[in-house]
């Protein structure tokens, strides 16, 4: 099992320790007031640990607390795996950028966009050119999510059983023949939308390696970085572990949601490298270590630092923000001046976000409020852990990434 701990001072590293100590008194807060369960903060400088720090509980019925090996459910936090994945082949020389996905999945070879109508008789033209592998890491693929409720397409895919996950007993093979099946949002390359598109690249990622997703995970990924904690599910053994997994309750404090959170205890049928994976503290941080080495960490290499730093830039049309050509859920304010690149968020323009970080930070986060950001210009790395849906409950991200760099000294 990784281990995660603090092994620096803060002064060693350019940081107010008077200062940082603001991080932990205003995440209290949230679970003082009922608002999260608890939570998990780790925080990186220069390749050191300078900060970590738990508080609350990882079960509020059992009265469990949050400790150094609390499993999470990382929900999108699977995304940038997914997509280290697709480019670790992509350096082999198995898969190329610009692909047609019908190359490896060939329903996608007759994709229609739609441009008018409802869900029952929507009214399509054909796609002028292929959904590509460039276009699933991007998001730009016209490929959606059910849970989005914004357009008729989405309704489609609830239709079909898709709002979170697949219908039981769909493996992702057959997910991905019935997305194939469905309207792209717009054609391929024109604008953003958050979507089941990294779920479609696992599936490139499978039929390009000749394994299963969580076959080449386990082998190529989690094996070299000693990430032995991170997986689809939950061992039998470590379910005492897992923390649970809660919304808000309207009339105040938190409702278990069970519905969702016991997904995790069972092997799934549908590999989702969007969404699947349950992992811990200690396992991300060494994924997040590896991305900021250039792809590589304690000898074993992963990616050439030339391709973590593509990942990294901003791949969106016309090199557009979110706030420019993203929908639905990235139209608003806080996405100016974010990009996105290979498999995270990516911040172009810090002065137009109007968020305390620098431009190059590379991000992501998942549903139940959990986050990472790697920042290349302050040579930092943060992780935050808690287990409540949606992310959008509460601005936890802007508000700890605010509070990490505020006690940065040079």
């Amino acid at each position: 099992m990784a281990q995660l701990k603090v092994d620096t001072e803060p002064g060693e590293v350019g940081i107010d320790g008077t200062r940082l100590q603001r991080v932990d008194s205003h995440f209290r807060r949230y679970v003082d007031d009922g608002r999260l369960a608890g939570w998990t903060i780790a925080f990186a400088r220069r390749g050191r640990v300078v900060h970590l720090s738990h508080y609350g509980l990882a079960d509020i019925e059992a009265q469990r607390p949050v400790t150094d090996d609390t499993m999470w459910r990382i929900y999108s936090m699977t995304k940038p795996i997914t997509s280290v994945a697709a480019l670790m082949l992509v350096e082999r020389g198995a898969i190329e950028l610009t692909d047609p996905v019908s190359r490896y999945i060939p329903a996608f070879a007759d994709a229609r966009v739609y441009v008018s109508g409802s869900a029952a008789k929507p009214g399509t033209v054909a796609a002028t050119e292929p959904v590509r592998v460039w276009h699933l890491l991007t998001h730009t693929s016209g490929l959606t999510y059910g849970w989005h409720h914004a357009h008729a397409v989405d309704e489609m895919y609830r239709a079909k059983g898709f709002e979170f996950g697949a219908p039981r007993g769909m493996d992702l093979a057959g997910a991905c023949d019935v997305w194939a099946g469905l309207p792209l949002l717009f054609q391929p390359g024109t604008e953003w939308n958050y979507s089941v598109a990294t779920d479609v690249l696992g599936r490139v990622v499978e039929v390009a390696s000749g394994q299963s997703l969580d076959a080449f995970f386990a082998e190529e990924i989690f094996a070299p970085l000693g990430m032995q904690d991170t997986a689809f599910s939950v061992a039998t053994e470590d379910l005492d572990r897992l923390a649970a997994l809660y919304v808000p309750n309207p009339e105040g404090g938190l409702t278990r949601n069970s519905a969702m959170g016991d997904s995790a205890t069972r092997t799934p049928t549908f590999l989702s490298g969007g969404g699947g994976l349950v992992s811990t503290a200690a396992d991300y941080h060494r994924f997040t270590q590896m991305l900021a080495r250039g792809g590589e960490l304690d000898g074993n290499r992963l990616l050439g630092p030339h391709t973590v730093a593509y990942m990294a830039r901003n791949h969106l049309p016309g090199g557009a923000d979110l706030d420019q050509v993203g929908r639905p859920m990235f139209s608003e304010s806080p996405y100016r001046g974010v990009g996105f690149g290979l498999g995270f968020s990516v911040v172009i323009d810090a002065a137009q976000g109007k968020a305390i970080t620098h431009d190059g930070e590379y991000a992501w986060g998942g549903l139940a409020s959990t986050a990472f950001w790697i920042d290349p210009a302050a040579e930092v790395t943060a992780l935050f852990f808690t287990q409540l849906m949606p992310s959008s409950t509460y601005p936890i991200r802007p508000q700890l990434r605010t509070l990490i760099n505020q006690a940065l000294l040079d």
